[in-house]
């Protein structure tokens, strides 16, 4: 069962930068293909960015492209989602995933999700 903890959400002015972090302590984050998924109030939960463990190739939302950086770091066990130039439309509950089942990239049947971290955008 791998267990996932996000941390780093906070409330950012536009424009603003944040980095979430994803970690866990009892296996190796590099088994699992990890991405991050958001839900915004009356909103479905959409796949903004994920990392795959065969190759580290990368997913991102149109959305967030050029704004958003996903990354691992396997000595820490932690997987990072760097957020620049933050928009109000950025604003959610942010949540990490992981599996390691052979399914495509930020695929909403993500097996393991984690409890969620809030981004909130605004002046």
């Amino acid at each position: 069962q791998l267990q996932l903890v996000e941390s780093g959400g906070d409330l950012v002015q536009p424009g603003g930068s944040l980095r979430l972090s994803c970690a866990t302590s009892r296996t190796r984050l590099a088994y699992y293909d990890i991405g991050w998924f958001r839900q915004a109030p009356g909103k479905e939960r959409e796949g903004v960015s994920c990392i795959s463990r065969i190759d580290d190739s990368t997913y991102y939302a149109d959305s967030v492209k050029g704004r958003f950086t996903i990354s691992r770091d396997n000595a820490k066990n932690t997987v990072y989602l760097q957020m620049n130039s933050l928009k109000p439309e950025d604003t959610a509950v942010y949540y990490c995933a992981g599996t390691a089942l052979p399914r495509p990239l930020c695929s909403p049947q993500y097996d393991y999700w984690g409890q969620g971290t809030q981004v909130t955008v605004s002046s």
